[in-house]
């Protein structure tokens, strides 16, 4: 009777090790995607730095931004004046 339960606890063991072994390739497999994925969004943050600071760099650019930003500011004060001012004839 001893023996049987020997063989019953080896054999627990035996595929409990074989299951903890493929955990472990498992999980180095998904370490390995992930760093191959981090490094990748890493590389496309670089890139997007890279253009931001070339369009910061513009400064032709921010200059017509400046500039538009200001027309359509005035627009919207004279749009409100119109839309405010009081009836001269009233």
């Amino acid at each position: 009777m001893e023996t049987n339960q020997e063989g019953k606890a080896e054999k627990f063991f035996k595929d409990f090790g074989k299951k903890l072994d493929q955990f472990f390739v498992e999980l180095k497999d998904a370490g390995n995607r992930a760093e191959v994925d981090m490094q990748q969004k890493f590389e496309e943050l670089k890139v997007a730095a890279d253009r931001i600071k070339k369009e910061a760099e513009n400064k032709e650019r921010w200059k017509e931004v400046e500039n538009s930003l200001k027309k359509a500011g005035s627009e919207l004060e004279n749009a409100f004046k119109t839309a405010f001012k009081k009836k001269e004839n009233s």
